[in-house]
């Protein structure tokens, strides 16, 4: 942007990644808590990650490991190694995500009840978000390899931890 439109135009491409990030980062604060409240409450995680704030209704264990993990993340290494772990898990989730919107069609041939799971321009828009989706996953391993084999090794992690958690939740269902 220095090139192309000079010092302002640096200036307000950084200014426009740092609100980007500031936005990324808000939702996962707010979404991931959710997440864990929800394999608590499911007996997939401990359960006092479950417990809800009699004052707030917020899951107050859940917001607090989440800020944990988020420090131990933020510590851990430079900002462009941090990304980069997180587009190529993100990315694929966000294809598989949308690709959900196939299966879902396709399970109910006489189309959804008027507002449910809409997309306009589909199944072109969704199959070209899956594509680029696919794409960037794919420019993301290329060109960073290492922190993209990390960022996928975590979540592979996830793995064996999820069917430890989800034998033991079949064991305790009464």
């Amino acid at each position: 942007m220095r090139v192309a439109l000079g010092g302002r135009g640096a200036e307000f491409l950084a200014v426009g990644i740092a609100v980007s990030t500031l936005g990324f980062l808000s939702q996962g604060i707010l979404t991931a808590p959710r997440v864990y409240y929800a394999m608590a409450r499911d007996r997939l995680f401990f359960k006092s990650v479950g417990w809800l704030s009699p004052r707030t209704g917020a899951p107050v264990v859940a917001i607090v490991l989440q800020g944990i993990f988020a420090t131990v993340i933020a510590v851990s290494g430079r900002y462009e190694q941090i990304l980069n772990y997180v587009i190529s898990v993100d990315f694929i989730s966000f294809a598989f995500t949308a690709a959900a919107l196939f299966v879902f069609r396709r399970r109910d041939p006489d189309g959804p009840p008027k507002g449910i799971y809409r997309t306009p321009g589909h199944p072109y828009t969704t199959a070209a978000f899956v594509l680029v989706c696919v794409g960037i996953v794919a420019s993301t391993i290329a060109a960073y390899p290492a922190n993209s084999a990390i960022g996928l090794m975590i979540l592979l992690a996830g793995i064996p931890v999820y069917w430890y958690w989800s034998r033991r939740a079949r064991r305790a269902k009464p």
